[in-house]
């Protein structure tokens, strides 16, 4: 199935906006839905929709069936040992706030090392920023080399024997960046810290192994990769999870509640507190099974090759800059970049009068905007769903917004 094949199953890609037919490239902030996903949702809703866990009736058998079935294909998807090992959440930033709260909390105290990236999204920063505040532990930051990639020589150079946790993203949303995250991991536990990875970039693009990557925790969302929004998953080494307390308490998570004391359920309900998400980890299932019909190395290998089309199209604009790595086959599937005078929010603007969807501002990643010496960036991202034809009108568009400004400046 190619790339317009595909593009069909989804249903808000056949629309027109602002008079011009949409192209849709910001897949990085979100993704579009196929119809399977739609209709899982809708089936959920319309013949099934109870709650899970607890009820014996049918309906309610059917929606635990759903649910605990989703847990099964996501264990699948990233290949965990057990099931008890993936916890939903409400996405990535859920879930790296309940690593930073439950196990860091437990596991820091003064003096220690929490070593991130100066390319991490917020939801990777500001939870070890509060839990290094509250334990009185240290953020570091691993430098970056000129193209925004990671040196392992750097890594090593900056976890030491105080460090107890390595937190990295797979994929940078802002300069494609695919982190060495098995080769880190291993200098992690060399010094007894353990990795958590976000992969919210990676998840929808590519084959994760977390039993191969030897990371301890995982965390990834359902609306990047297909699914529905509000669902997210984390994945944890057993070990670690059996060890550390829930963050949210009340129904659904407990075993026995007294007056003054209570127990936890086992892995994973125990960190699942409340009503589950039921429709989106149905939907997230539906996700899964659609992306691995069409093949996670089909998807990567094609967004390498429009990354690559991009970048060689877009460096024949004057006054183009774009961010990270050079070679297309050391980045993911996107670009971002900026035109000289023009102000990302301007070029977004002009692009969206064309039908053309990127996406402008620091991306949820300021540290690094600092780092690039750009307060703002426009962004191409690109899917299962994208062509060298959507490439073309970006190329297009962008053109056309030079020589607007061009003429009103």
């Amino acid at each position: 199935m190619n790339a317009r094949e595909i593009r069909e199953l989804f249903p808000i890609l056949k629309q027109e906006v602002n008079g011009s037919q949409l192209v849709y490239l910001d897949s990085a902030a979100t993704s579009q839905k196929p119809v399977q996903v739609i209709e899982a949702l809708d089936k959920y809703y319309r013949e099934y929709n109870s709650n899970v866990h607890r009820g014996v009736h049918t309906l309610g058998t059917r929606a635990t069936d759903g649910y605990e079935g989703a847990r099964e294909k996501v264990r699948k998807f990233i290949n965990a040992k057990s099931m008890q090992e993936i916890i939903f959440t409400r996405g990535t930033t859920t879930a790296l706030n309940t690593v930073a709260a439950s196990y860091g909390r437990a596991n820091l105290s003064e003096g220690d090392e929490i070593v991130i990236s100066y390319m991490e999204h917020h939801s990777n920063i500001i939870p070890w920023q509060q839990v290094a505040k509250e334990t009185g532990a240290t953020l570091k930051y691993i430098d970056l080399q000129e193209d925004g990639s990671i040196s392992l020589d750097v890594v090593r150079e900056t976890v030491t024997e105080k460090t107890k946790i390595v937190s990295i993203m797979q994929v940078s949303n802002v300069l494609g960046v695919m982190n060495p995250i098995k080769e880190i991991a291993g200098i992690a536990h060399e010094h007894g810290a353990i990795m958590v990875v976000d992969a919210a970039q990676s998840a929808p693009h590519m084959k994760i192994d977390v039993q191969d990557l030897d990371c301890d925790f995982l965390a990834f969302s359902g609306h990047k990769m297909c699914g529905p929004t509000g669902i997210g998953a984390l994945y944890g080494k057993k070990q670690l999870l059996d060890k550390m307390d829930p963050v949210e308490f009340g129904g659904e998570m407990i075993d026995f509640v007294g007056l003054y004391e209570s127990t936890w359920k086992e892995l994973p309900w125990k960190f699942e507190g409340g009503t589950p998400i039921i429709a989106g980890a149905i939907g997230l299932g539906a996700a899964i099974d659609f992306l691995q019909e069409i093949g996670l190395d089909n998807i990567e290998k094609h967004e390498h090759a429009l990354a690559a089309y991009a970048m060689d199209k877009m460096s024949t604009i004057e006054g183009m800059t774009i961010y990270g790595p050079k070679d297309p086959g050391k980045r993911a599937g996107l670009v971002t970049f900026n035109l000289d005078d023009v102000h990302p929010h301007d070029v977004a603007t002009v692009l969206d009068a064309e039908g053309i969807a990127v996406r402008a501002g620091h991306h949820c990643a300021q540290p690094l905007m600092k780092w690039l010496k750009a307060s703002a960036t426009a962004r191409a991202s690109f899917y299962l769903y994208n062509t060298e034809e959507d490439i073309d009108k970006l190329v297009s568009g962008l053109v056309k917004t030079k020589e607007y400004f061009s003429d009103v400046f």
